[in-house]
């Protein structure tokens, strides 16, 4: 995932606001002596509104635009595009990061964002990618270099690949222990009793986890279980775990030619921090640009 483009979902929270509101505003001109909120009787009106948010935030949000249509006509004259297929990629790394499509809808709500304006903002993320990759040359040795120079970030550390059952209290753990030493279907009970509403659905499934990844009284408990192994409740802040271990991976050295495509993502990220500014600078010095809010 880009850090530069994506510190956060919160990252969009404000242009999109913007957008939003700014574009209502143009199509509401007509009547933006329109009350949009009231403080004991006395109105404040959509003009003022508007007004407020051009004072604020208008130039930099038509320089964000600007800056998007520059990228735009780049885009256009080197023939590059983006592929529906590379926007839900995009969108499912985004999700993944969040911990699953439940968080991910919380973080949406919580920001006021919709998943149409999002969209948006990963299509523009991934053409300025496209456009500032075309001037950016990686050359293999570079590769290589940055590779030996980061390895520890690309060896694979012990995994472990477990489901649970997460219910509140002790006593229900045990019932659910019972169940399961009668023959009950962990997934199934997975899906009837466990509290974690983002893995119930996928029978308890947590997938592979590293060390540091997990509260530390559910992952000292898995790390030392065997495959297919069920535990016995383990207390944590969120209640009482039952864990299955499914899978195991042992920590395994960084191959170069293996983690090769992560390390050119991971350098043109870091090139594309260092020269975007510069970069961006020049196009403005080239582009015939009339900007009414800064002149």
């Amino acid at each position: 995932m880009n850090s530069f483009f994506y510190k956060s979902l919160k990252v969009f929270a404000l242009p999109i606001a913007l957008t939003v509101v700014l574009a209502g505003c143009s199509a509401e001109a007509k009547t933006n002596k329109e009350t949009v909120a009231t403080v004991n009787g006395e109105k404040i009106s959509q003009e003022e509104l508007t007004e407020t948010l051009m004072t604020q935030y208008g130039v930099a949000a038509l320089d964000t635009l600007i800056t998007n249509k520059i990228f735009e006509m780049e885009a256009e004259s080197e023939g590059l595009s983006v592929a529906e297929k590379e926007i839900q990629a995009e969108l499912t790394k985004l999700i993944e990061t969040y911990g699953g499509q439940e968080e991910y809808e919380a973080v949406l709500d919580a920001n006021n964002i919709e998943e149409e304006a999002l969209l948006e903002d990963i299509t523009t993320h991934l053409l300025q990618t496209k456009v500032l990759e075309k001037v950016i040359n990686i050359t293999d040795e570079e590769l290589a270099t940055y590779f030996e120079e980061n390895k520890t970030t690309y060896e694979q550390t012990e995994q472990v690949e477990a489901s649970h059952i997460l219910v509140a209290d002790e006593a229900t753990a045990k019932e659910v222990i019972n169940k399961l030493n009668e023959g009950s279907d962990f997934a199934e009970l997975a899906s009837e009793y466990s509290t974690d509403t983002s893995s119930s659905t996928d029978g308890g499934s947590l997938g592979y986890f590293g060390a540091g990844e997990m509260v530390e009284e559910f992952e000292k408990v898995a790390f030392e279980m065997e495959i297919d192994d069920i535990s016995d409740p383990v207390e944590s802040e969120y209640g009482f775990h039952i864990i299955k271990v499914t899978g195991k991976q042992d920590a395994k050295e960084a191959v170069f030619e293996d983690v090769k495509e992560d390390v050119y993502d991971n350098l043109l990220e870091m090139r594309i921090q260092e020269e975007y500014s510069s970069w961006l600078t020049e196009r403005y010095a080239e582009y015939d640009i009339d900007n009414s809010l800064t002149e």
